[in-house]
């Protein structure tokens, strides 16, 4: 028999904004998007009553913002209501989105919700069985929260039942997160908790799986293109057979993929469009039922570079997927097309020729390769860019370095397609 079952959530980040896409998209994706945090939680709140719970943990960021707005307010005590009517208790931590010192409305929690202060402390989840499960945890009084908190959990966890510790922490220094209350793994070690219920990273991960469980659950709605794949919460099972049994939950309503389409091969404008509408469809399958957000990079080498890259290729292609995909049911909203492609241009086959190409290809292998012939290359585009009427737009502009670099790579792929791309046609 389970002796405890929880669902740990975090990074709610309730009434995130989304206000680039939201701006420029359909009303579909718009109004979606526009409730997308809401209706994650209202998921999450619904999988605590299916499952039927004990608790439901929040590890910090509950809010998008510390100037939280009501309606989010009002949402969040809303579903902790639900919670509570069915005998779920709640136990909520505030992070560095959401810390104690931010705006807030003076509302009524229900009395089955332990929210934590600035202090570590333990409440038990079953009051009439205060030994079996506590919750020990600490919210940030402030944002900037850099010390590491993990220590003052120790001393103050006590008791033979399981121990739970909610804290919104940056374990083993992830580098794609702010360093909010710094610690390592062999930091939780030390005060006698069983399961570490963490936030702060957005991206799901199992640390260690029992002595002590240390857990990431990921924000459970993605919020930009760095928020790839499923997006959810872990409903967490503890009995007195072994460690704690872990199954992840998607709740997330809409999906962000990031993906790139090579253009080696496709040789007409229908198809690398035929080839976009593939990879759209692809990404729809897989997503689960929910509506997407899509990244697209083209890449590669192909015929289609230049046509790519005339003024309003990109913007066409954009309003052409968009238009077809954005208003359905389960909708596809491409929010960028980048294009990082090059011209079928074989720099190494160019090099080995004995004419004018061959030379401009050793030329531009020259300054790639020799530091200080591209600073003198560099140094000879002064008179370029401060002579006459560009004086005025470039002064100030000489490149250096990667960008000096990435100028020479462009003119260098236009050059030698113009001057291969003429015998090609012959």
């Amino acid at each position: 028999m389970a002796r405890l079952r929880f669902v740990h959530a975090a990074d709610l980040h309730l009434d995130s904004p989304f206000q680039g896409i939201r701006n420029e998209a359909p009303a579909p994706v718009a109004n979606t998007l526009y409730r997308a945090t809401f209706d994650t939680y209202k998921n999450i709140v619904d999988l605590c009553l299916r499952e039927r719970v004990d608790a439901l943990l929040v590890a910090g960021d509950v809010y998008d913002s510390a100037d939280r707005s009501l309606r989010a307010q009002l949402k969040f005590v809303e579903g902790l209501a639900r919670l509570d009517a069915a005998g779920v208790r709640s136990f909520i931590c505030h992070g560095n989105h959401d810390p104690l010192d931010g705006w807030e409305a003076r509302l009524d929690l229900p009395p089955g919700c332990a929210r934590f202060g600035p202090e570590v402390i333990g409440h038990p989840v079953f009051p009439s069985d205060p030994e079996r499960a506590t919750v020990y945890g600490i919210s940030y009084p402030r944002r900037e929260m850099r010390k590491n908190l993990s220590p003052l959990f120790d001393g103050i966890v006590s008791g033979s039942g399981f121990n739970i510790g909610l804290l919104h922490a940056n374990v083993g220094g992830n580098p794609n997160h702010d360093s909010y209350s710094p610690c390592s793994v062999a930091d939780l070690e030390i005060a006698p908790i069983d399961y570490w219920a963490l936030g702060h990273v957005h991206t799901r991960q199992v640390l260690r799986a029992h002595g002590p469980a240390v857990v990431y659950p990921g924000n459970p709605q993605g919020r930009h293109p760095a928020d790839t794949g499923a997006r959810g919460v872990y409903l967490v099972e503890v009995d007195d057979s072994g460690p704690p049994r872990l199954e992840f939950h998607a709740v997330d309503v809409v999906r962000w993929e990031t993906l790139s389409l090579d253009i080696a091969g496709l040789e007409t404008e229908q198809a690398v469009i035929d080839a976009i509408s593939d990879r759209a469809e692809s990404a729809l399958e897989s997503s689960d039922g929910r509506p997407m957000v899509l990244r697209l990079t083209l890449t590669g080498r192909g015929m289609m570079h230049r046509w790519l890259r005339r003024a309003g290729t990109v913007e066409d292609l954009l309003e052409q997927l968009n238009g077809r995909y954005a208003n359905s049911h389960t909708w596809l909203w491409c929010e960028r097309i980048q294009v990082d492609t090059a011209s079928p241009v074989d720099r190494d086959q160019a090099a080995k020729r004995e004419d004018f190409t061959g030379d401009l290809a050793r030329l531009c292998a020259d300054l790639r390769e020799n530091p200080d012939a591209l600073a003198e290359f560099g140094q000879s585009l002064q008179e370029l860019y401060r002579a006459g009427r560009a004086r005025r737009y470039l002064n100030g502009l000489l490149p250096e370095g990667p960008e000096l670099l990435e100028i020479l790579a462009a003119a260098e792929e236009e050059c030698l397609a113009e001057l291969m791309g003429d015998e090609d046609e012959a």
